[in-house]
């Protein structure tokens, strides 16, 4: 089966202080894009497709410096992740399969976790699967809610979580497996009327439940899928941590 995968890579970074899109910044001298492109490579997903935003032109230049072609889209207004999947509504129209969509900002995200959610999201039959994560401090991030046989009920943003919900230690990693034709039976049914007036894309899972399809979670074996960078301390952070571990792009 054709699977390929969509990476969001739109974000300015205004935090980060510096001049480039945030996806550029350096973990162990290479680009947090690249970490993703690497891993969705060792995991046999060769047909990538980058949303591209804020100073587009540096993210071109640096696909333009890689052996292989990586597609690119522009997404001229942020306004949300699902807005975002929508710039690359052909580029999932010509691929049959499954799409894994990824932040470009998530360097931890590796080939193994990709691969292991990619085969539960095939064998349980999902029309979607949000790859999660178990973390010590789910603050700010989506939290995943589970119905009393353990499967995805719901994925609750911060903002909007009540005292109960904002216990789950469990997290939206940021990462997830559509079937494409399932993806784009809902993506234009996305609304922004929330407080942010942006379009989600966790609205599509909630669709898609809506209309009886099965959506799952993958939980992650190393709760680093989740980690990026906002600031110049996280990235710090995440450049100590690659360290620590050994990580490698």
């Amino acid at each position: 089966m054709n699977n390929c995968a969509v990476i969001l890579a739109g974000g300015e970074g205004k935090r980060m202080k510096s001049d480039k899109p945030k996806t550029l910044s350096l973990v162990l001298g290479k680009p947090m894009l690249l970490w993703v492109i690497s891993a969705l490579k060792k995991a046999g997903i060769d047909d990538i497709c980058v949303v591209k935003g804020y100073k587009k032109e540096c993210i071109e230049d640096f696909l333009a410096t890689l052996d292989y072609n990586i597609e690119s889209v522009f997404q001229a207004e942020r306004l949300g992740t699902g807005h975002a999947v929508m710039m690359a509504k052909n580029f999932l129209k010509r691929h049959g399969g499954n799409v894994v969509i990824l932040n470009g900002d998530a360097p931890f995200m590796d080939s193994e976790t990709i691969k292991n959610s990619l085969i539960q999201h095939s064998e349980q039959n999902c029309s979607a699967t949000v790859i999660s994560a178990n973390v010590c401090d789910p603050t700010g991030y989506g939290r995943i809610v589970r119905d009393k046989k353990g499967e995805l009920k719901a994925i609750v943003e911060q903002k909007d979580a009540d005292a109960e919900t904002l216990k789950i230690t469990e997290v939206n990693s940021g990462g997830f497996w559509f079937d494409c034709h399932m993806l784009l039976s809902v993506l234009d049914r996305i609304k922004s009327d929330n407080n942010a007036k942006e379009y989600y894309l966790p609205d599509a899972l909630k669709l898609l439940l809506a209309d009886g399809k099965k959506v799952g979670a993958y939980i992650a074996h190393c709760s680093d899928t989740v980690l990026g960078a906002n600031d110049p301390s996280q990235l710090e952070e995440l450049n100590k941590i690659a360290k620590q571990k050994g990580y490698t792009c």
